[in-house]
């Protein structure tokens, strides 16, 4: 055999050879530092890591395709409590607005940090959409949903499907309806623009509360699409709220939640909560 074509033959051996052992090795390295890899999402490599937060709290985090999706506490006694501080905001909505029971819906699962609060905290009926079978299958090893959905005793119920699909062919209405979905360049995609806004009020009960993360600064170019979503919404519903995660960094991208609602709300108690007028954003 040709010298070149046999030292190529053997290049190409010990590439997928090196190849072959770094699948391996890699994930065993991360193991050994207690991170866990999954390679195959739908939407990109998922690490599930633990950190500790600002009171040196245990938390474990998801990362998938290098976007942060959830953490929850690791100890027994804060797993279903609330990491994340719009998330926080979301249940300071609730408690303002008196809502613990009824139908609620939440699109975007991730570690379903809260739908799990909902099940354990609440005595709504709660649908948890989440696209990725792959993702839910974290959650139920790392997230403890098995144990959140045991404690809800059937009122927690995880849903595979696309959130706007479901949306769009449910013919259910809901007191609440949460969307913490989101991507990179559009946060709500389809749900953020007037014919989403139209089926989100199609899926509310008469006073059913609309929560949803708006990832994106307050000011700058990169915020005009916090202001259109607010605009959209202001449109659609009588009132429409929002409660900046860092007002002190309007810059920053930070996770804002909007409120869109047919009822007025006493928000005075949410910290940075403030009303939209004629849909002019803050």
């Amino acid at each position: 055999m040709n010298p070149i074509v046999l030292y190529t033959l053997w290049s190409l051996v010990a590439l997928a050879a090196i190849f072959a052992v770094s699948r391996l090795l890699v994930p065993w390295l991360l193991r050994k530092r207690g991170v866990y890899l999954r390679r195959r999402t739908m939407f990109g490599p998922a690490l599930v890591f633990v950190a500790q937060d600002e009171d040196g709290s245990d938390v474990r985090l998801l990362n998938v395709g290098g976007a942060f999706q959830s953490a929850t506490y690791t100890s027994d006694e804060l797993r279903h409590e609330l990491v994340c501080v719009y998330h926080r905001n979301f249940a300071e909505v609730m408690r303002a607005a008196g809502l613990r029971e009824g139908r609620a819906v939440v699109m975007g699962g991730g570690g379903y940090s809260f739908p799990r609060w909902l099940g354990v905290h609440t005595r709504l009926q709660v649908e948890a959409v989440e696209i990725d079978p792959a993702v839910t299958e974290l959650a139920r090893e790392f997230f403890y949903l098995d144990d959140a959905c045991a404690r809800a005793e059937g009122r927690l119920v995880p849903v595979t499907d696309d959130a706007w699909h479901f949306l769009q062919t449910t013919d259910a209405r809901y007191d609440l309806v949460v969307n913490d979905a989101f991507s990179r360049n559009k946060p709500l995609g389809p749900m953020a623009t007037e014919p989403g806004a139209r089926i989100i009020h199609e899926r509310l009960a008469a006073d059913g509360l609309y929560l949803a993360n708006v990832i994106a600064p307050l000011e700058g170019r990169k915020a005009q699409v916090l202001h259109d979503t607010l605009s959209v919404f202001a449109a659609e519903f009588a009132h429409v709220y929002v409660i900046p995660e860092r007002p002190e960094e309007p810059r920053r991208a930070a996770c804002n939640v909007m409120v869109a609602c047919d009822r007025a709300l006493d928000l005075s108690g949410v910290e940075g909560a403030r009303e939209l007028r004629d849909g002019l954003a803050p």
